[in-house]
């Protein structure tokens, strides 16, 4: 039951931090998650260390995800504010 509630506050949590984040942010974070996931997978299906291959696929997938963001850019509009667009 604690877990559960923990893990439950901790999802919420990341949800709210990931909504004040760029676009780039947000897919690097995406890509980062789904490269631990894949990660893991292959590293529990090969034998080899199932937190390493997280690791491994957390940074590819990081990478991956910021580099494919597309061609966004953020203006300001002039009343405080912020907004993003394509370039």
């Amino acid at each position: 039951m604690m877990t559960r509630l923990v893990l439950s506050t901790l999802a919420a949590i990341s949800l709210l931090a990931a909504a004040g984040c760029t676009t780039t942010e947000q897919r690097a974070a995406g890509g980062a998650a789904v490269g631990a996931g894949g990660g893991a997978l292959i590293a529990a299906a090969t034998g080899n260390n199932v937190a390493g291959g997280a690791l491994i696929g957390a940074a590819a997938g990081g990478l991956l995800g910021a580099a494919t963001t597309p061609g966004m850019c953020r203006y300001s509009d002039g009343r405080g504010g912020s907004y993003e667009a394509r370039c």
